[in-house]
């Protein structure tokens, strides 16, 4: 696509960034047909090829509007466009371009800033987890939009007290030891299992996500920088990797490197970070064969087990098949959907709450099609993803590594 940056964007790092990305659309439009926005409102300038237009129309001096503004708001960010284009165009970061220059020409309504502060500050603050327990202590008296938000109370079980020689970082994340401890905590004693010591750096907090796609990408970037150092001295230790278990911390601290490239001060650690960033998944192919043996109680292989791979694993990641393929090695009956597996659920981190008519039209799209499957229960890999199909569902919507934590106990 040929493009003429205006002036104001000549030279700089975004406008070098968006012209980069902007001359490998080829115009095709592979990219409408998976995209769920498109699909749901057959709008082009609600699919990737029609976003790319507008932002390539801002960065050559067109004047964005509010109508500008809500067709970038409405991208889910699923990526989904991005495994299906044919010329590799890197349509995540050109829209966190683009959704930063539209916001600082285009001023949002009090309200609507209002809510996307609270949503920023308040996911990522240290009230969250506080407030998250009182609510679930009123879940039943609770209108049904925040009941949905507020999943019942776990518990977490117990942490691993063994030290192990092979030890891995984890990040704990923001809203996750609140909402659903149980994962992190399943994580360790699996991880134990294969004696394999889960180390939590207490400084390190949210992975940066929630502010840099809110616009806040000053503050997210900070928090990057926050987490470097937390876990840097555990990396000049030789700590093995850093582990994630939510894939949407895991796709956004894979790009430490390329979001903190032009940073001369952690721009070399981010990238040693980002190296050593791993999904959980990606551990599999090592742990099955030590595990395996291990399992206290085999599998019952006439309980199917629904999958949902997060847009975050499958597109941001590319990780595709491993959940699946492992799983079943270890004895579980995983499936997929057959219909539309690639499709994003609706969460997309504050999406659902932000756009929740089309959140919940996807949300039920895809439970509809996991249903399809009988499950005795659906698993995924992404809290946002969990805590979003349970709210439309009275089938156990779980994280995968809790199913195989529960095959471990005696």
């Amino acid at each position: 696509m040929q493009t003429n940056l205006a002036p104001e964007f000549k030279g700089t790092p975004d406008g070098i960034a968006a012209e980069a990305i902007l001359r490998k659309c080829v115009h095709c439009g592979f990219c409408t047909a998976t995209c769920p926005t498109y699909q749901l409102l057959g709008d082009e300038l609600d699919g990737p090829r029609g976003r790319i237009y507008l932002m390539k129309q801002v960065f050559e001096g067109a004047e964005p509007t509010r109508a500008t503004q809500l067709h970038l708001d409405r991208c889910l960010t699923c990526r989904n466009c991005e495994s299906t284009c044919p010329s590799g165009v890197d349509y995540g970061h050109l829209v966190d371009i683009g959704r930063k220059v539209v916001d600082a020409k285009v001023p949002r309504p009090a309200g609507e800033k209002a809510v996307r502060w609270l949503l920023k500050e308040g996911l990522t603050s240290p009230a969250f987890g506080p407030a998250m327990k009182l609510g679930q202590l009123v879940r039943g008296l609770l209108p049904e939009t925040l009941k949905n938000k507020v999943p019942a109370r776990q518990d977490a079980g117990r942490w691993p007290a063994a030290t192990h020689a092979r030890k891995v970082l984890m990040l704990a994340g923001c809203v996750q030891p609140a909402m659903m401890p149980n994962i992190n905590s399943a994580t360790a004693r699996v991880l134990d299992a294969a004696d394999i010591q889960t180390v939590v750096a207490p400084e390190a907090g949210c992975c940066g996500a929630v502010k840099f796609h809110l616009n806040d990408q000053d503050g997210g970037m900070a928090q990057m920088r926050a987490n470097i150092d937390a876990w840097w001295p555990h990396v000049e230790q030789g700590v093995e990797a850093i582990v994630m278990n939510a894939s949407g911390c895991g796709v956004t601290v894979k790009e430490y490197g390329h979001i903190l490239q032009h940073d001369s001060a952690y721009a070399a650690k981010a990238a040693r970070i980002s190296e050593l960033t791993q999904d959980l998944s990606e551990l599999l192919p090592a742990l099955v064969p030590v595990l395996k043996p291990k399992l206290a109680k085999q599998p019952d292989a006439k309980q199917v087990i629904g999958f949902h791979p997060p847009c975050t694993l499958q597109h941001g990641q590319k990780l595709k098949g491993g959940v699946e393929t492992h799983l079943a090695a270890l004895g579980f009956t995983v499936q997929v959907a057959k219909n539309e597996a690639h499709l994003c659920c609706g969460s997309a981190g504050t999406y659902s709450v932000l756009n929740p008519e089309l959140s919940y039209q996807l949300r039920d799209r895809k439970l509809g099609h996991l249903g399809e499957l009988q499950p005795a229960v659906i698993a995924s890999a992404n809290i946002g993803c969990i805590t979003h199909l349970q709210s439309g569902t009275a089938t156990p919507v779980r994280h995968w590594i809790e199913l195989l934590d529960e095959a471990l106990q005696p």
